[in-house]
């Protein structure tokens, strides 16, 4: 499992919990916390220096499982809390509040060298869950498919499931990937290589992203939901966020934190 940590800077004594004086703990999805977090944060430190952040970039789940437990203030996650997280939370008197932070769309990339261009939802499926094992039934070069995937603990993995696959399970032979760099580093190597990832992680000259159902993944699209494969991402806190927290969410949300947000590849909110 891959673990970023951020420390801008934050003792050690920090990792014990998020009632940090000065400190705001920040665990979850890494679509969110290999880029944009980390930018955000260092954004938000030049104009309030006495603040720090602790950023673990693991997984959406491990993100929400964290504010359930009480050891961060903000959970990261490209994906919507889950019923019985909702019923762990409730036990424990915690509730989620969900802000957006901005829209993404999950890339399906290939290999730069592979010929296809555009697929339709159907043919994502079967490539994906493993019905197809072969390039030449979508219109490739002959050759066996490669499936690369994120780990479970990722809200990427859940939402692609979901909205690439009819929650079918993924091909037996696909192989899990900690992070959305991963992914495209292992497709950019394989010429047979299929993987998926975060619109802001689709920049590398070794993949190309493929058009689903003719629509390409673009800010418009995404925006619009007019893409299929298009979703929010959020900051959940426990509750209404206050403080420190409430002005680092602030930020992020606002005009300097969605420039910030564009910049790094994701769809800002306006």
């Amino acid at each position: 499992m891959k673990l970023i940590h951020f420390l801008l800077p934050l003792a050690a004594a920090a990792l014990a919990g998020p009632a940090l004086a000065g400190g705001i703990v920040i665990k979850g999805s890494d679509t969110l916390g290999a880029k944009l977090v980390p930018q955000l944060a260092e954004d938000f430190r030049a104009k309030h220096p006495e603040t720090t952040f602790n950023i673990a970039a693991e997984g959406s789940t491990t993100g929400i499982a964290a504010i359930i437990d009480g050891t961060a203030q903000i959970a990261m996650s490209s994906r919507k809390v889950e019923l019985t997280e909702q019923a762990a939370a409730q036990a424990k008197g915690v509730k989620f509040f969900p802000t957006v932070v901005a829209y993404d769309g999950i890339a399906v990339v290939v290999n730069e060298k592979n010929p296809v261009r555009k697929l339709t939802r159907k043919q994502v499926e079967k490539l994906f869950t493993g019905d197809v094992t072969d390039w030449s039934a979508v219109g490739g070069k002959a050759g066996v498919v490669s499936v690369y995937t994120r780990n479970t603990s990722s809200g990427t993995f859940k939402d692609f499931e979901t909205m690439g696959m009819k929650k079918r399970d993924y091909a037996p032979s696909s192989q899990k990937m900690a992070g959305n760099e991963q992914i495209v580093a292992e497709v950019g190597r394989n010429d047979n290589g299929i993987g998926y990832c975060g619109i802001a992680y689709t920049k590398s000259s070794e993949v190309k992203v493929i058009a689903i159902e003719g629509t390409e993944l673009t800010d418009a699209n995404v925006r619009s939901g007019k893409y299929p494969y298009a979703r929010e991402t959020y900051f959940y806190t426990n509750g209404a966020p206050t403080g420190e927290v409430k002005r680092f969410v602030d930020f992020a949300v606002g005009e300097e934190g969605q420039k910030i947000a564009a910049q790094v590849g994701f769809v800002p909110l306006r």
